[in-house]
């Protein structure tokens, strides 16, 4: 019996999916199935997502569905379930989160691509290497279990996860499921696509952010019919509906970038976690440096832990080096030298060794251009940006750049506040690292990694092809050289100023500092013994000296007696409000009343009394951006469910909302700024 309505999502800014009577054919229609329905004067696609219930249809006249969609297909079970408890997690539309599912073309459109491929076809079949014990030990304890569970694959750097991966890879395949492996910002892991596709040819299929949309779309339908077996993606690669999945490998978890900061502020890792439980298959986490959220989940049993404390052929971790940058220049006063002021005597030394040897060398600083600021001599004024409260970046040798909106001028002679002060470069960035060791070392083959540099997945393949071709001498970089690289004549890093990011304004300032500076040491001494040279004013901080300790879990029994003192993640849940508006009265007053929101809500309900606590509002540390003023309130509970429920409330009604300011929420909050 066909029911006399059905619920449907489409993409659409709301909360609920939207009631439509059958199609006037007839013909029924099932949960998960793609249709096209009538919106306002237009038609739109929809995912149908459950039955209506005539009690329910009020006085409203209801449209029909017009039909199937022709170009889309239809949703399994588990897909629609876990849709909707994204939604309900996130306070998101339903519609606009189920419109993620989807390509971004007509599967038949002929809209151009690129000559270049997205992975290359036609590879000869690498032969797998002997596992170590270790690696036998876990992938016999992850493969044991082909239901849901989670595993934790806590490896040193150099241990061999990825090779785990692949012997996982091939036992899923040859059962006749497909797997998902989601790494961080995958167009920086050229190499990786290039292992995995050399032992599984022509089974690899890709999707990030930096394909075109027609590649996209072939990539999509190449893993959703099941052409390709494989699929490596970034964040958004989750949203692809793979009916036969078996398997779930997410590499790096700890990374922030598996978390989505605009519209959907989603999770991929808790997210991908949802989404196993949903189709009752396994899923791994792997990390040198695991979050503290796994780790927590890990003490707690929810998650089952396997180890790899070696690293392959027992090739020893990286020695490590820290120079204090205070006693630095403090000797540099009595005796000047011909360094720069940022490269220490210890570090030039070791530099001058790699160089004598061949081997390469890597330069880390996580600071783009040549200086962070430029500053008048005379009255002490800096450059700032006019859409957002930050200074601008001095690039090259003539423009300041503003890396939050891009607005850029040129870099004035004279002061233009006292006008008679020169401004003159002050701080340090990548750009500056390059001109320096240039004019120390003119013969060495330089290569710069960052964003002003690398802005396209063929100029960082371009990049990694060079080092391993041993083309390339030095390696100056940002964060960017510090995720999932194996250069195997790399044996000197060098953390030119490991203090960035440790006062950042964020709860998790220590933590990631720590995983920092762990994986890039990693990146030192993959094939033979490697050197880390660590500069920093603060060489007592417990990031450093945990990471010259490879003490993971120690570090962690630090910070998590220091959250749990404090209420914060992970021992306790948060939810970060947003708001923000081009007016400052009227943004501010906004965030007043919201606040005056969740405190009547905890008087009229005493289920929010306890263990509940509404922080600010405050201004947000990046006040303004984009030319939005920012406040923030932040929310802590002890329970994700009631934290959820209350975030709710507050969001019922926006009729206290002035016009032209926004809130947004986002649950478990990764960005404090």
């Amino acid at each position: 019996m066909i029911p006399d309505s059905y619920l449907v999502a489409v993409d659409a800014p709301m909360p609920e999916p939207l009631t439509y009577l059958p199609p006037e054919n007839g013909e029924a229609v099932q949960r998960g199935q793609s249709v096209m329905v009538p919106l306002g004067k237009r038609q739109v696609h929809g995912v149908v997502m459950r039955e209506g219930k005539s009690e329910n249809r009020g006085e409203y006249k209801l449209k029909s569905i017009v039909g199937p969609s022709p170009e889309r297909p239809a949703l399994p079970a588990p897909y629609v379930d876990w849709l909707e408890w994204m939604a309900n997690y996130y306070l998101y539309p339903i519609g606009p989160v189920v419109e993620t599912m989807f390509p971004p073309l007509p599967r038949d459109s002929k809209r151009a691509t690129r000559k270049s491929p997205v992975v290359k076809e036609g590879l000869v079949q690498s032969v797998a290497p002997p596992l170590t014990q270790e690696q036998l030990d876990a992938l016999k304890g992850i493969e044991a279990k082909k239901d849901f569970h989670v595993h934790m694959l806590f490896g040193v750097t150099g241990s061999g996860k990825t090779e785990v991966y692949l012997n996982l890879l091939h036992d899923v395949l040859a059962r006749g499921k497909q797997a998902l492996v989601l790494v961080p910002e995958i167009a920086l892991t050229p190499q990786l696509i290039d292992r995995f596709s050399r032992r599984f040819p022509n089974m690899v299929a890709v999707l990030h952010s930096h394909l075109t949309p027609r590649e996209k779309t072939n990539q999509w339908w190449g893993a959703v019919t099941q052409e390709k077996q494989i699929l490596i993606g970034a964040r958004s690669a989750l949203f692809c509906p793979m009916a036969n999945l078996g398997l779930i490998i997410l590499d790096e978890e700890h990374e922030p970038s598996y978390k989505q900061d605009e519209k959907l502020k989603y999770h991929a890792r808790d997210s991908a976690i949802v989404l196993a439980s949903k189709l009752n298959i396994p899923i791994v986490l792997g990390s040198a440096t695991p979050s503290l959220e796994t780790w927590n989940n890990v003490l707690t049993g929810k998650f089952q832990l396997h180890t790899l404390a070696q690293r392959v052929n027992a090739r020893p971790l990286p020695e490590i080096q820290v120079v204090d940058l205070r006693e630095v220049q403090s000797k540099r006063k009595d005796e000047p030298s011909k360094l720069p002021f940022w490269l220490s005597d210890q570090l030039y030394k070791e530099l001058q060794i790699v160089f004598a040897k061949k081997e390469q060398a890597a330069l880390f600083l996580n600071r783009r251009g040549v200086a962070q600021t430029a500053q008048c001599k005379q009255c002490g004024f800096s450059c700032e940006c006019p859409n957002c409260s930050v200074t601008l970046t001095v690039h090259g040798k003539s423009h300041l750049v503003c890396h939050y909106c891009d607005y850029t001028e040129r870099l004035p002679e004279i002061c233009t506040n006292c006008k008679e002060g020169p401004m003159e470069p002050m701080g340090l960035g990548t750009e500056k690292l390059e001109q320096d060791m240039a004019a120390l070392f003119p013969e060495l083959r330089i290569v710069r990694a960052d964003r002003d540099e690398v802005q396209s997945r063929e100029q960082m393949e371009d990049l990694i092809e060079s080092i391993e071709k041993e083309e390339v001498d030095l390696l100056i970089g940002t964060q960017m050289i510090a995720k999932g690289l194996d250069f195997p004549k790399l044996n000197l890093v060098g953390l030119v100023l490991a203090d960035v990011g440790f006062n950042w304004p964020d709860f998790r300032a220590s933590e990631r500092s720590f995983q920092l500076l762990t994986q890039v040491s990693g990146r030192s001494g993959r094939q033979s013994a490697g050197k880390v040279v660590i500069q920093t004013y603060n060489p007592d901080h417990p990031s450093i000296q945990y990471t010259v300790r490879a003490d993971f879990k120690e570090f962690c029994e630090l910070e998590l007696t220091e959250r749990r003192e404090m209420n914060y993640p992970p021992l306790w849940r948060m939810a970060s409000f947003r708001i923000q508006g081009a007016d400052v009265d009227s943004t501010k007053k906004a965030a007043q009343r919201l606040v005056q929101r969740a405190h009547a809500l905890q008087e009229q309900n005493p289920v929010y009394t306890k263990d509940l606590e509404v922080l600010g509002p405050a201004k947000a540390p990046l006040f303004k951006l984009r030319n939005k003023f920012r406040y923030q309130v932040l929310i802590k509970c002890d329970s994700a469910q009631r934290l959820n429920r209350f975030c709710r409330h507050i969001l019922s009604s926006n009729d206290w909302i002035p016009s032209g300011t926004k809130v947004q929420v986002d649950i478990d909050p990764f960005q404090m700024l």
